[in-house]
């Protein structure tokens, strides 16, 4: 298979595993606030809630990131000089921490599956935010392909993120009027 091929696989099952790992986390939320709803209402949501997250979790997210894995691996085979250069030694272990982050994320999938759930939805929702700022580290550093830049980059993520945590903050307290 081509370089062009495996490039473009290992592109869209990145995407793909972005899109679990954006909706698991609002699953997550979900599920939270689920436990905190009247006993009826908990017999509804819960079960359909865990499916969902269940299937999300196991059958796009899941293996989407070992398919990442694995073409990423592929794509460095035919690129063996990027391991000697920065911005990919930076963007490997952005992609450790994603990985680790997608690891800590099954420990609160098992938790929130048991009906126990660690973090509240506010926290969750900061959670959520992180994968973002992984996404966006790791794309504008495959880009530009320069440390410095994704320095700056970085800067603005960290703004970008204070509006996030502003954003958050004025939704929960539209949502608790």
């Amino acid at each position: 298979m081509g370089f062009e091929y495996v490039k473009a696989l290992h592109l869209i099952f990145i995407v793909t595993w972005f899109a679990g790992l954006f909706y698991i986390v609002r699953l997550f939320i979900y599920q939270t606030e689920a436990l905190e709803k009247p006993e009826q209402e908990r017999q509804i949501l819960k079960p359909h809630l865990d499916l969902m997250a269940h299937r999300l979790w196991y059958i796009i997210t899941w293996p989407s990131a070992v398919l990442t894995l694995i073409f990423g691996f592929w794509v460095l085979t035919y690129r063996w000089g990027y391991l000697q250069q920065e911005f990919m030694q930076a963007k490997l272990a952005l992609v450790l921490l994603l990985y680790v982050y997608h690891g800590y994320s099954q420990v609160l999938f098992t938790e929130l599956q048991a009906g126990k759930a660690r973090w509240s939805s506010t926290q969750l929702r900061l959670w959520n935010e992180l994968s973002t700022l992984l996404l966006f580290a790791i794309v504008f550093l495959i880009v530009l392909k320069n440390t410095l830049s994704m320095l700056w980059g970085m800067l603005g993520l960290v703004g970008l993120f204070l509006v996030f945590l502003l954003a958050i903050k004025l939704y929960k307290k539209y949502r608790t009027r």
